[in-house]
């Protein structure tokens, strides 16, 4: 029982850490990254590259506000992030294979390239963080 209390007290600690990220990221999409945003937008995409960057903040926002306040479906809401982050990635790749610099730390091969390590990182964060992995893993027993 002691074990359930802390694994959810850590999960939701870790829950309300993501939806605040995920606030503040949508807010530095729409404010003072919107420009660097811009470098992770392919050029196949189909829309003007602002246009994205600020339809993704809202979404950022939006997703963010819901995964810190609507506690009822933070299962959906973990599968959707970890949708969301996996839809943002071939952004992500694009700036490492064009070069693209942005936000003053990622200007070298090198460091585009970490970052995209981290986009595992936060898939699993959103599952874990919501219980959507438990649940999916309860449902198959």
């Amino acid at each position: 029982m002691k074990k359930e209390i802390d694994n959810s007290l850590t999960q939701n600690i870790f829950r309300i850490l993501l939806a605040l990220f995920m606030v503040f990221a949508g807010f530095s999409h729409l404010t003072f990254n919107r420009i660097d945003f811009q470098a992770q937008v392919p050029d196949w995409v189909p829309l003007s590259k602002d246009l994205v960057v600020v339809l993704s903040g809202i979404v950022e926002i939006v997703l963010g506000l819901i995964l810190l306040l609507w506690k009822k479906q933070r299962v959906k809401m973990g599968w959707l992030l970890a949708i969301f982050f996996i839809m943002v990635l071939p952004g992500n790749v694009a700036q490492y294979l064009d070069g693209e610099d942005a936000f003053g730390v990622l200007n070298s091969d090198t460091a585009r390239l970490i970052r995209l390590f981290f986009q595992p990182v936060l898939i699993a964060w959103a599952l874990w963080s919501t219980g959507a992995w438990q649940s999916w893993r309860n449902s198959k027993k």
